[in-house]
């Protein structure tokens, strides 16, 4: 089974290189790596090139976009393999035989998505880890309390892209936990966890870095909730509560 595995570049120099190289050296041979920049620096380009030339499955482009969920939708458009999944920039999988794991998941439950387990680590030291973000098997009744799986490790066959839809781009912060909410909902699709870390990601994300922009992804859970008729002003409580305990004392 091909797997696509996508990152969304924007300057990005000083963390793109371990991100490129946790997915070129997975013992699964089968990876297409679609590398989609928003109009880099040249410093980040010249690491984007210099690695397309010397690796024959990097896919790159380079070009400006509306932000991340755009370019994420880009990569999966391009996408050619079976299973589809997103490393992102100032991120990098968690060890070298992530993806073998994550495919032979897919073989052995009849999975149309497998998600794993998340540690964010600190920007500088990545062997400190700041959040265990530990998952569990699904259940339907966990959406409407707060319930998602880390984002960044959860892969999906394609044809669930083709049928779903990807990212709504009206979302500026919380597009991924829309999508979330949109295909977990559906009873004909199968989701296995895989009780296994699955990446490990920088801290300092969109959806953190200042109140006004945790303020905005409250209300954009709240659209999405709504919009998937998943809960209300409660499941947000419940899904931010829920956070409290991943932190590391």
């Amino acid at each position: 089974m091909k797997v696509s595995i996508i990152t969304a570049v924007y300057n990005s120099s000083k963390t793109i290189e371990a991100c490129m190289d946790s997915v070129l050296n997975q013992t699964y041979e089968d990876i297409e790596y679609i590398i989609v920049d928003g109009g880099s620096n040249t410093e980040t380009l010249d690491l984007l090139n210099a690695a397309a030339k010397k690796h024959q499955n990097i896919t790159l482009s380079s070009e400006p976009d509306k932000g991340i969920y755009d370019a994420l939708n880009k990569g999966v458009a391009k996408a050619t393999g079976a299973i589809v999944g997103f490393v992102h920039s100032d991120d990098f999988l968690a060890d070298h035989t992530i993806i073998a794991a994550v495919v032979e998941a897919f073989k052995t439950q009849n999975a149309d998505g497998v998600y794993g387990d998340l540690h964010y680590v600190a920007l500088e030291n990545t062997d400190k880890i700041i959040r265990n973000w530990v998952s569990n098997p699904f259940s339907s009744k966990l959406l409407k309390q707060g319930w998602m799986p880390a984002h960044p490790t959860l892969y999906l066959k394609k044809e669930v892209y083709n049928t779903y839809g990807g990212f709504d781009l009206s979302f500026k912060i919380a597009a991924d936990y829309d999508f979330i909410l949109r295909i977990f909902k559906q009873k004909d699709l199968n989701f296995y966890y895989l009780p296994k870390t699955i990446v490990k990601m920088r801290v300092g994300g969109a959806s953190n870095k200042s109140l006004k922009n945790i303020l905005q992804k409250s209300k954009e859970d709240y659209r999405a909730i709504k919009n998937n008729k998943t809960g209300n002003w409660l499941t947000i409580l419940q899904k931010n509560v829920s956070k409290l305990k991943q932190f590391k004392a």
